[in-house]
């Protein structure tokens, strides 16, 4: 399969991208089923399951919404976030939608939106199952998806034009592995961003590239301003605080201090904005995934405010060099916490994140490998452990961390000449192998960690 770096960073909606995003695409993608099939108008109601992760905590990370609006025929790249609360209560209320907009069925949440705790479908641990009813109550059409990480969805048992089949384009450079992609750097003389651009050409023209990858950096930093100036609790049953207004007046107020690591006061600044957005369901960039969305921003941030000559230029160089990285994990293990744990999310972002700014401070591909190697190391065997299964207690301060870590992985590695004893390859290999050996409660079920261990107020 080969992926782009317009698949591995995308405009979605918070709190989740496997959880919220990829139901949202999902749901759509079944309705759109239903109409390809002639079968729009004979739907009289829908019914939508969901399993394993998605079953135990697919309410704190707003699944039913998602799936609500997706039935809708909202994508989450263009929903209108600041309207989907009104439309979920009207739903609600009536019990009713209207299927992509245009067919008004029956759908009551209460009975219609199942959550199975602990029941799993095959293949993966975020499954759902979509069944529309005609009616007389027979049922005309049932399809099966999975939501793998990072928004992508998997058509379980669709067949014909309805599958959703592997991007077979060919590229310049192909590459899985960090060896190969180190190996097509020495050959050809370029640094990892250029590899990366050759092969995006493939699907889109260079000034199609730049532009696309300013358009992500545009909605990161209208993120990171959204939550900076955005006071309140956070949805859900802990009522968590947003801190980032409060951090964003204390930096503000004392610009004279002559602190040598006040820059990473705003770092963290940067990754607590976007994370307490996406857990407000805001408007994010999947980077890979919206569960560590606030770390590759927060680390370009850093280049953009603090770097001296940071420009458009490098910014376009660190999310392709990012987007390269993100590959490799995405293709030899997994960026979904409910498959791997929260090394798949936070750890792959750091990796990303530590890779992308080693190459826009001037290291070489090896120094780039090392440090994106450095990255997901020490963030091996991280878990994923939602306090009352939302988005934000440890995820939100763990981005912040995880921010500040990519940057110091990025600072080491240009110390050294990229020579180091475990390589990257072998780091995306052990993080899979943990993964698989890692108990399910500690797979973003909440049923682990401190999900248990925190008493919700």
């Amino acid at each position: 399969m080969t992926i782009s770096v317009f698949d591995l960073f995308t405009v979605g909606i918070g709190p989740s991208s496997s959880h919220t995003v990829g139901p949202m695409k999902a749901a759509r993608l079944f309705a759109e089923s239903l109409r390809h099939n002639g079968l729009l108008d004979a739907t009289a109601r829908v019914r939508a399951e969901l399993y394993g992760s998605l079953g135990a905590t697919g309410r704190g990370h707003g699944s039913d919404k998602a799936v609500l609006l997706g039935l809708e025929g909202d994508d989450p790249q263009t929903v209108d976030v600041d309207t989907t609360d009104g439309r979920i209560a009207a739903i609600r209320a009536s019990r009713r939608l209207r299927l992509l907009g245009v067919r008004d069925i029956t759908l009551d949440p209460d009975t219609d939106l199942v959550f199975n705790r602990r029941v799993t479908l095959p293949v993966h641990p975020n499954g759902m199952r979509f069944t529309a009813y005609d009616e007389t109550g027979a049922e005309r059409c049932e399809r099966t998806y999975y939501s793998v990480g990072g928004g992508f969805v998997v058509d379980g048992d669709a067949h014909g034009v309805d599958r959703i089949k592997p991007d077979e384009t060919a590229v310049t450079y192909p590459f899985t592995t960090g060896v190969e992609l180190l190996a097509w750097c020495r050959r050809t003389g370029s640094a990892i961003s250029q590899v990366m651009l050759a092969n995006e050409r493939s699907w889109r023209a260079d000034t199609a590239v730049r532009d696309g990858l300013l358009h992500l950096w545009s909605v990161m930093a209208a993120c990171v301003q959204r939550g900076m100036h955005s006071e309140g609790v956070l949805p859900g049953g802990l009522r968590v605080v947003r801190r980032a207004p409060a951090l964003l007046r204390r930096l503000v107020d004392d610009p004279a201090t002559i602190d040598p690591l006040r820059a990473l006061d705003w770092v963290s600044l940067f990754a607590l904005a976007v994370n307490e957005e996406n857990a407000a369901g805001g408007r994010v960039v999947t980077a890979p995934t919206n569960g560590a969305a606030g770390i590759v921003p927060a680390v370009l941030h850093y280049y953009r405010w603090f770097v001296p000559g940071a420009d458009d230029e490098g910014t376009v160089r660190f999310l392709l060099t990012a987007g390269a990285i993100g590959l490799l994990y995405k293709e030899n293990a997994s960026i979904s916490g409910a498959e791997v744990g929260c090394q798949g999310e936070v750890g792959s972002a750091c990796s990303m994140a530590a890779g992308a700014l080693c190459e826009v401070l001037g290291g070489t591909p090896e120094q780039v490998e090392n440090a994106a190697e450095i990255g997901m190391e020490h963030n091996l065997g991280l878990t994923c452990d939602p306090v009352g299964g939302l988005v934000q207690v440890p995820c939100i301060e763990r981005n912040a961390m995880a921010a500040i870590q990519a940057i110091s992985a990025a600072r080491m590695a240009l110390q050294g000449d990229g020579t180091h004893v475990v390589s990257l390859d072998k780091v995306i290999k052990t993080m899979r192998d943990t993964g698989r050996d890692m108990k399910d409660k500690y797979k973003e079920t909440a049923r682990g960690g401190l999900a248990v261990n925190v008493v919700e107020c």
